[in-house]
């Protein structure tokens, strides 16, 4: 089963789970600021990213601004980095979809739709 994990106020994490069951795909929705991703689902999207660590964070989130996280990112390792994440819903880039090998982060409608069966 594929999981989504959201924040309910945000608007494109709405248009992401609305896009889901107009497509009849079946997803559980989990919140993200209460239940973040954990280290292993992370790393599993940072495999689908090129390892490009920056891709996994929310990067016009307050939380990543207020702890200067754009210029601890170069210094962090990625234990570090990944740790931070999933103790931080904030900190990632929603929404943030993964389940059935398959590891999708923000919401694009194209590529939703190039990785996802319809």
């Amino acid at each position: 089963m594929i999981s989504v994990y959201a924040y309910e106020k945000c608007d494109t994490c709405r248009k992401a789970l609305k896009w889901l069951t107009a497509n009849g795909i079946p997803h559980q929705v989990k919140p993200i600021r209460e239940t973040p991703p954990s280290v292993a689902e992370l790393k599993t999207a940072l495999a689908s990213n090129n390892g490009e660590l920056r891709r996994l964070f929310n990067t016009s989130g307050v939380d990543y601004r207020a702890m200067g996280i754009k210029d601890r990112l170069p210094t962090l390792s990625e234990a570090e980095a990944l740790q931070l994440l999933s103790s931080n819903g904030n900190l990632v880039k929603r929404p943030f979809l993964i389940g059935n090998g398959i590891s999708l982060v923000g919401f694009q409608p194209d590529a939703w739709n190039d990785a996802l069966p319809t």
